[in-house]
């Protein structure tokens, strides 16, 4: 159960305490606020993907922030305050995003908006942001905070971007599965992301892109692409999003048949909420993938692992409780999760009262330096660099095995960091 604008007055009880197993109200939560300056909720808005291109990922993100949200009441809420949740959809569309925030902020009236993953979303939505002076923290994997090309009030402290994923993992590749390198990628700003910075760091290791194959994120059909892919490639590399994931993965598999083939790795994106076991996947096996978060529980798995598990109704495979068919967007939905605590260090850090406060939020959350692994931070430890906006966290490299995604290697964090392209904390408010 979620709140959007149109629900607020009517469901506005029960998002407040955020939901309880059964959906029933979090009814001891009182006591824990009364110290409060203010016993108003703290309000923030959630720009969700629950239509369009990303709704298989914002379905995820609205479970796993609920589950924040109910932990995080449980826990005091913020600076003594019960902290509410305001969910509206925008369609995976850059227009409707920035309508969304218009929203969130002058209607709804909210503290701040978080949640986007897809990149030309984050991309349309943020200039209004700037605009209104509402602080927006984005869950998303574009270059586009740490280039400098948003604004100070955007950030991006719950996620690692695909520069830093794909410069920790390309020596990787480069030693393990060949040099001779077949790109096929979303055309669009993530999958530029994607072209632009593995093609450099291939280069880096020795290597050669000798192919880049872009394909609307709106194909639902990829046999005519694939052809495409030059006969000397040694390593196809592949991230695609949408609705069509599952058809990409399995036309690449009838595409090469059982005949040679290159060493294939992906980015779990094209497989994000599918089985890897699903049949018509079998020529996955051996093959390699990118997770920001682990899917299947590794053995060495901390303890918290199985807490955060728990809260968003996830098994040790990463698929519901509730019905194995229903696979979770695992290596994403992490940063839903942290980022909300972040938002709750940053508001007690520089004491936030009310929207006069939005300054100093910003202000508090670039002051920050390293996020310690836990419950708060449940894919790992982060360093934070205020003057980018951007985290950097580890990255892993899983092997399909059996069906399942066995982790073969994980970078440090120092692996994915590069030079500053901006400097926020210079600009004005």
């Amino acid at each position: 159960m979620t709140t959007d604008l149109a629900g607020l007055k009517t469901n506005r009880r029960t998002v407040l305490g955020g939901l309880a197993a059964g959906g029933a109200l979090m009814l001891g939560a009182a006591p824990r606020f009364v110290q409060a300056q203010s016993s108003a909720p703290i309000k923030l808005g959630f720009q969700l993907h629950r239509t369009g291109i990303g709704a298989a990922y914002g379905r995820w993100y609205e479970r796993t922030t609920q589950a924040a949200l109910k932990l995080l009441n449980e826990q005091g809420g913020i600076n003594g305050r019960p902290v509410e949740i305001v969910f509206e959809d925008d369609g995976t569309d850059p227009k409707r995003g920035a309508e969304v925030v218009e929203k969130l902020t002058t209607q709804a009236g909210c503290d701040l908006i978080f949640g986007p993953l897809f990149s030309h979303v984050v991309i349309g939505s943020a200039p209004r942001a700037g605009e209104l002076k509402v602080p927006y923290l984005v869950c998303s994997e574009g270059y586009h905070v740490a280039s400098g090309m948003l604004n100070r009030w955007t950030l991006q402290p719950g996620i690692t971007d695909v520069r830093a994923q794909v410069s920790s993992m390309a020596p990787w590749v480069m030693q393990n599965l060949g040099k001779k390198v077949t790109m096929v990628f979303p055309d669009y700003a993530f999958g530029h992301d994607h072209r632009d910075f593995f093609t450099e760091a291939v280069k880096a290791q020795g290597g050669e892109v000798i192919a880049q194959i872009a394909i609307p994120p709106t194909e639902t059909s990829f046999t005519r692409y694939l052809p495409q892919i030059p006969a000397e490639t040694e390593v196809l590399y592949h991230v695609m999003v949408g609705p069509a994931v599952l058809t990409f993965v399995k036309e690449l598999g009838e595409f090469y048949g059982s005949g040679a083939r290159p060493q294939i790795f992906g980015f779990i994106d094209s497989l994000e909420a599918v089985d890897t076991a699903a049949p018509g996947l079998e020529f996955l096996e051996g093959t390699h993938f990118w997770e920001g978060h682990c899917r299947v529980k590794q053995a060495d798995a901390p303890e918290w692992e199985g807490t955060y598990r728990a809260a968003v109704g996830v098994d040790d495979n990463g698929a519901s409780v509730s019905d194995a068919r229903d696979v979770s967007t695992y290596a994403h939905m992490f940063s839903c999760w942290e980022t909300l605590f972040v938002i709750k260090k940053g508001m007690e850090a520089s004491g936030y009262q009310s929207t006069a406060d939005r300054q100093k939020f910003v202000e508090a959350i670039e002051a920050m330096t390293a996020f310690d692994a836990g419950l708060d931070h449940v894919q790992g430890a982060k360093t934070f660099n205020g003057k980018t906006h951007q985290v950097f966290g580890q990255q892993f490299i899983s092997k399909v095995e059996g069906g399942k995604l066995m982790r073969v290697h994980a970078t440090s964090i120092e692996d994915g960091m590069y030079p500053d392209a901006v400097d926020y904390t210079a600009q004005s408010f």
